[in-house]
This record gives structure tokens, sequence and C-alpha cells, in this order.
């Protein structure tokens, strides 16, 4: 729930989103809620808007997944959100710290007009964007991507279609 002013009273209003995440090396679950396993070693568009339009916000996230040494997986090796302008990259391993636009930065970041939000919740990172986007990632292995329901069917990639 949020709260906002309704009439000039306030008002707690349900807020309800889609989710997808990636889980372990190779887990997928879409928006529409269908599970699959994929095994790649490239950057996979994870969401964003299928058909640009000037209502609707401009975004990508997407996730790099290289093979580990010694090894006949892959696994994630960053998650990259782009929006407008803006570029955050966050690394595997690299806790507490993302590259905004190529420049590496501590933890919290608040990025002018509320655009984006990027913090730290427990041990993974939280990026909240100022049209409701939410990306967790744990620096691992674990992604969590919300988006408001309103752009549900509105998107597309590993999460999306």
């Amino acid at each position: 729930e949020r709260c906002e002013i309704v009439d000039g009273q306030p008002e707690c209003v349900q807020e309800t989103f889609s989710t997808c995440w990636i889980a372990g090396r190779s887990h997928y679950r879409s928006f529409d809620g269908k599970t699959f396993d994929f095994m790649g070693t490239c950057a996979y568009t994870l969401t964003t808007i299928c058909y640009p339009n000037p209502t609707l916000p401009a975004f990508f996230v997407e996730d790099k997944k290289e093979k580990k040494e010694n090894s006949k997986v892959s696994s994630i090796s960053s998650i990259t959100i782009r929006i407008d302008n803006i570029t955050v990259t966050a690394v595997r391993s690299e806790n507490g710290v993302v590259r905004v636009n190529n420049h590496r930065s501590r933890l919290p970041i608040s990025l002018p007009h509320g655009k984006l939000r990027i913090r730290q919740k427990g041990k993974s990172m939280l990026i909240q964007s100022n049209f409701k986007l939410k990306v967790l990632y744990n620096w691992d292995d674990h992604v969590v991507v919300k988006l408001p329901v309103a752009l549900s069917g509105k998107v597309c990639g590993m999460c999306g279609n």
C-alpha cells in the first residue's frame, strides 16, 4: 500500500506489481508466472518496453551471464538498468558498490529529480525508479524485478514475453 491524498483526505491505496525473478544459475519466472530454465553466456534483456511510446517510461533491465571458471554452468556476472540517460550496473561480488554511468559509487544513492534511488536492503541492492520499477540483486545469483501492473503486457524480454 501507499498513502496519497484523495479528495483532500489521506487514503491508503493498494499497489499491485508484476514480479519476475532469476534464481540460481538458470531458473527464471516471468511476469506472467511461467517458469523455465535457461543456460546461456551473453547479455540478456530481462525487460524493456516492447514498442517505445512517449507515454511510457524508457528503460531496460539486462543481466549478463558468463561461464564460471572450472564450471559447466553460467552465472550472473552483472545486472544493468538503464532509465533515460542513466545507466546503473551492479557487478557480481562488488557488494555495496554500483557503477552509475561508469563511475563507481557506494550506496545509498539518490539521483536527480527522484528518477532513481539505490540502496542496500539486507545483503542485496534495491533500485527504485520514479515510475515504480524495482530491481533487487544480491550481487550473486538472485534477481527480482517488479513492475507496476499498469505496464503488464507492454514489456518484452526474458521476463516479459
